[in-house]
């Protein structure tokens, strides 16, 4: 009898897998790269950053936007005035003053000026712990995916493979803006405001250098540039730390203890003060072993956060050496439980939440036991992060 309830959970987990399998992207967007472009960020011995000064002429550029093709400076040529925007995806800052951009361009696109944003940063320097305000990196199909989610009314432009054009003008932080007039000379460089938090400013720093670069008036030396306040410029030679935390994770102990239902049901329960993240999972489950490094790469991002992720095996529990050896290939340095009987339908009557026993099935539960969102069968990643980036325990900002 116990042969058969489980050949049915795995036919039903085996149905899941393809079914997911026919979705697996939905929710990532639609945009693709209809010009051609590849992104192939490299690794780079550092490189000397340019400084612009008020009044130096604007570095030439010519780079892929988010739609593959190219976009050069001589395509605003027409513009009283060029806005350029050094921003990208992962910064709580950047994302802050997305909305304060966006109104900007709406107000200002009629006034003969350009505005733009070039992201300068190389994924291959970013953490998954510097993701922890976020659902998204800085490679370049993530740029695809915010534009998309924030409706941008500008050019997204990636310069991420070697910074080729961003050394020139500098950007010391996400976000820094840079002004230029007519003649493509340095007016204005640094924030938009000086105001964090959205809803407490509206780019009055980037309004003033705007109005007064239309009408031909310098700013006051003290206000021409004002400090960029953001996260830190992600330069490709700047990998060192990346590298040790990478093989530091990869050294943590993994370990796996037993838990028996009343346990479980103790556990759901969430009677702490984070969001808790549990993956029911097994070895013999497709979709569960295809998906699984995906919530340890949550936790990494998440884990300093009022967040938490477990992973409960229903492997049979004389299978602990084999669940053991497959988390340890996976680096699941977090609580790993299997559960301490075979009775699978005794564990589904604890999980509740309309399991129908089919795997996997993921959870995310408030602190008190309410579940806040259930992927019942594969998640998608993107879909997953930003349910727990914008609940409220959580969120993108400081």
């Amino acid at each position: 009898m116990k042969k058969t309830k489980l050949s049915t959970l795995m036919l039903l987990a085996v149905t899941m897998f393809w079914a997911c399998g026919q979705n697996s992207n939905e929710g990532n967007g639609n945009i693709t790269s209809a010009g051609g472009f590849v992104p192939n960020p490299q690794e780079m011995s550092e490189q000397p950053v340019g400084k612009l000064a008020i009044g130096d002429k604007a570095p030439y550029f010519r780079l892929p936007n988010i739609d593959g093709k190219y976009v050069s400076i001589d395509d605003f040529s027409d513009a009283e005035v060029l806005v350029i925007n050094f921003t990208c995806n992962h910064c709580p800052t950047a994302q802050a003053y997305e909305e304060r951009f966006i109104n900007l361009v709406n107000e200002y696109k009629s006034k003969g000026v350009a505005f733009m944003a070039i992201s300068p940063n190389s994924p291959i320097g970013i953490l998954p712990e510097e993701l922890g305000y976020t659902d998204l990196s800085d490679d370049y199909r993530s740029m695809q995916i915010r534009y998309e989610d924030m409706k941008y009314n500008f050019p997204y432009l990636y310069d991420g493979d070697k910074h080729e054009y961003s050394l020139a003008y500098g950007p010391i932080a996400t976000p820094h803006v840079f002004v230029f007039d007519k003649e493509r000379k340095l007016t204005y460089s640094g924030r938009l405001d000086a105001s964090e938090k959205p809803g407490t400013a509206n780019s009055e720093d980037l309004r003033l250098a705007i109005d007064k670069t239309l009408v031909g008036e310098p700013l006051d030396p003290d206000k021409a540039i004002t400090p960029a306040f953001g996260c830190s410029t992600k330069w490709a030679w700047k990998n060192e730390y990346t590298i040790k935390t990478n093989e530091e994770w990869k050294k943590k102990p993994v370990e796996l203890n037993k838990i028996s239902t009343t346990e479980l049901a103790e556990l759901l329960k969430n009677e702490s003060d984070e969001l808790l993240l549990v993956n029911f999972w097994a070895t013999w489950c497709g979709p569960c072993v295809v998906e699984y490094p995906e919530f340890i790469e949550m936790y990494r991002m998440y884990g300093a956060r009022d967040f938490r992720f477990v992973s409960v095996s229903m492997d049979n529990p004389e299978q602990e050496d084999k669940v053991l050896k497959f988390l340890k290939t996976k680096y699941s340095a977090v609580p790993n439980y299997l559960m301490d009987t075979d009775d699978k339908y005794a564990i589904i009557d604890v999980v509740k939440n309309d399991w129908d026993g089919s795997l996997p099935i993921t959870l995310l539960i408030e602190p008190g036991g309410n579940v806040a969102y259930k992927v019942p069968g594969e998640i998608n990643s993107l879909a997953l992060k930003k349910a727990i980036v914008d609940h409220p325990m959580i969120g993108r900002y400081y």
